[in-house]
């Protein structure tokens, strides 16, 4: 056995492994990004940077239908995208296991908005396990994969910011092989292939599944109480995830039933603890899920009318909640200057937001570093909801603007590379199939930037850095209809160029496409460590040589 500090990311690799986990694919999106970088190096493991959740959960599906145990993660927006294939995997269920990583977001440090993930497992009918910290991360994890077979489901494991980045003591094992799924797939049409005859017999065992596991968490040991002393406490608290951490730190004094599981509840086990108890809380971030499931069994308990619903807790949430003092001694605030998050010095993409503020265009925006162009100095982003809207959104507006009798504004909408590849490929097909008019940007700096610099499929490069195919912004074009008069391709670098390019797309009709091509200087910095610069430096100066335009220095 070995100590290691692990961070909640690095424990769940290190339990996949541990587990015999034979496939690791997700899409990179904070928090939830390091897991999949950290479960690469394990040897026996496949892993890979999918093109979007859909397609990750997808040939997690495939690979847990073979006879491989699978790792699937992504960030909690990241379950809208993958939900279709989620919610019917539920009904065929697995072979070998199936873990999927949602990781939450409260607070919305790097995300769009506060969803509480909870609610996926709660309507697509699967158990969710929910870790405190880095110890029990890489113990659920395994946990997970056992439960995923024993009960023939996929299985959630949710996190939350705060648990994916802090470090905790993790007891590793050292066994240098650890037990692998026997690989093959046994032919039942009636399990995997969901026609409604099918999904019908499905349906009726998947509710099988969950009485099952109903009667399962009331002895599962990831659901526990932990007394204060020999005699019931007054006081009962009712937690789980990192929430958990900051309860024993506040209430020492309070009994606690800790919830490793968070869906199916164990409705015995949360009755019992609430009968011992003169008050109970229910101290949960975010939406009142499990409050809201133990009130319906008739039981009194404090929630949501003591402790907020928006927002990460902290021990000093906690507190001012319940009315207690602070801690004496602790820090109290200082001031601190604000630092508004900016483009870095050198990125690309401002010389675009300089262009199209220069000529009053309407954009439409998508997730990305470059959702940046909204704040000073460039004020240039005029509407941003989800990944790959930004093409789609155009449209809309292109269609109600067209039948408008006023000024009609020339429409743009700016897309990066990785997103381009994860949900924009389609909105270009549409916009090509039903004759929109827009000048549609994909600013492509040669990575995924926002979420570490990540490989994508238009950068010429897998994960590990292994070299792969990359796709023609020309051909692509070509293919999808686009007349060649209508699509450039310019070096990132050149201002005159990509002014030029703008003001003589804009002007035209129809669906026009615009790469601007220049290398994020964080990736850049990276290249010229391991010695790949150059190289990438030259395939894409072909790219931008193949239409016309040289390419300079990053």
């Amino acid at each position: 056995m070995t100590r290691r500090l692990l961070s909640g990311n690095e424990a769940i690799a290190l339990g996949a492994f541990e587990a015999g986990c034979a496939v690791g694919c997700g899409y990179p999106g904070t928090p939830s990004t390091e897991i999949i970088e950290a479960l690469h190096p394990y040897e026996g493991v496949y892993t890979e940077w999918s093109v979007n959740e859909k397609v990750a959960l997808e040939v997690g599906l495939g690979a847990c239908y073979a006879g491989g145990r699978a790792l699937v993660t992504m960030k909690h927006v990241g379950v809208n995208v993958a939900a279709d294939p989620l919610f019917t995997a539920s009904y065929t269920g697995v072979n070998a296991g199936l873990v999927v990583v949602t990781a939450d977001d409260p607070s919305m440090h790097s995300s769009q908005n506060e969803q509480d993930n909870r609610h996926y497992a709660v309507a697509a009918k699967l158990p969710m396990f929910e870790p405190s910290d880095s110890a029990e991360a890489r113990a659920f994890t395994r946990a997970a994969f056992e439960l995923s077979e024993t009960f023939d489901t996929p299985v959630f494991l949710r996190t939350t910011t705060r648990l994916s980045h802090s470090k905790g003591i993790v007891d590793a094992d050292d066994a240098a092989a650890p037990a692998k799924h026997p690989v093959g797939f046994a032919r039942d049409a009636t399990k995997y292939v969901m026609i409604p005859a099918h999904a019908r017999r499905r349906r009726v065992a998947v509710e099988r599944r969950m009485d099952a596991l109903a009667a399962a968490v009331e002895t599962h040991p990831a659901n526990r109480v932990e007394h204060a002393g020999p005699e019931p406490a007054r006081v009962g608290v009712i937690t789980s995830g990192v929430p958990y951490t900051y309860v024993k730190e506040v209430l020492p004094d309070a009994d606690v039933l800790k919830l490793g599981i968070v869906h199916p509840l164990p409705r015995t086990l949360i009755s019992e603890f609430v009968a011992n108890h003169d008050v109970t809380y229910v101290v949960e971030e975010l939406d009142p899920v499990i409050e809201t499931q133990v009130r319906s069994w008739g039981l009194d308990v404090h929630g949501k009318d003591v402790f907020p619903a928006i927002g990460e807790f902290s021990p000093e949430v906690l507190r001012a909640s319940l009315a207690l003092p602070d801690e004496a001694g602790a820090a109290t605030a200082l001031p601190v200057p604000p630092r508004p998050p900016g483009l870095c010095p050198g990125c690309p993409h401002g010389t675009v937001f300089d262009a199209l503020k220069a000529k009053g265009m309407l954009v439409s925006g998508d997730i990305g570093c470059y959702t940046l162009g909204v704040l000073p100095p460039y004020h240039v982003m005029d509407a941003m909801v989800d990944m790959g809207a930004s093409l789609t959104m155009a449209q809309g507006m292109d269609a109600v603007y067209r039948s408008h009798q006023g000024e009609r504004p020339k429409i743009a909408a700016v897309i990066g590379d990785s997103t381009f590849a994860h949900s924009g490929l389609t909105g270009l097909l549409n916009a090509v199939w039903n004759r929109a008019d827009g000048l549609f940007i994909v600013l492509d700096n040669g990575t995924t930037a926002m979420t570490g610099t990540q490989p994508n499929p238009l950068s010429g490069e897998r994960i590990g850095r292994e070299n792969s195919g990359v796709l023609s912004y020309p051909l692509l074009a070509q293919a999808v209809g686009i007349p060649a008069e209508n699509v450039a391709v310019v070096d990132g670098n050149d201002a005159a160029a990509i002014g030029a390019a703008i003001d003589d797309l804009a002007d035209r009709d129809g669906v026009r496409l615009l790469a601007v091509v220049g290398l994020c200087i964080i990736e850049a910095k990276e290249l010229r460590k391991i010695g790949k610069y150059d190289e990438k430096r030259a395939w894409r100066e072909l790219e931008l040589a193949a239409v016309g335009s040289g390419a300079r220095d990053e």
